[in-house]
């Protein structure tokens, strides 16, 4: 197989024989079985996952400008807080 990734680590894996290679997009880059197995075997940490569902501070900060702080922190903050608490 040949395998290829996207721009999020999505992996991806094709005929090695070439009969798939029309399907695969310009923007998918080809990796290695190492760099495959690697990508498979991440997990993501506690720390990554709750880092992944706070808002951008740009959206908070816009958030923040237009409803007030007390509102950003019930409806933005309040809700990541609650599903991954800081240990």
């Amino acid at each position: 197989m040949k395998h290829y990734k996207d721009s999020s680590n999505q992996l991806y894996a094709y005929e090695s024989d070439g009969s798939q290679d029309h399907l695969i997009p310009d923007n998918y880059v080809a990796i290695t079985d190492e760099e495959a197995d690697a990508i498979r075997l991440y997990v993501k940490t506690y720390a990554d996952l709750r880092e992944e569902n706070y808002p951008s501070l740009p959206d908070q900060l816009d958030y923040i400008y237009h409803n007030g702080i007390t509102k950003w922190k019930s409806d933005m903050i309040k809700p990541v807080k609650d599903k991954y608490p800081k240990g």
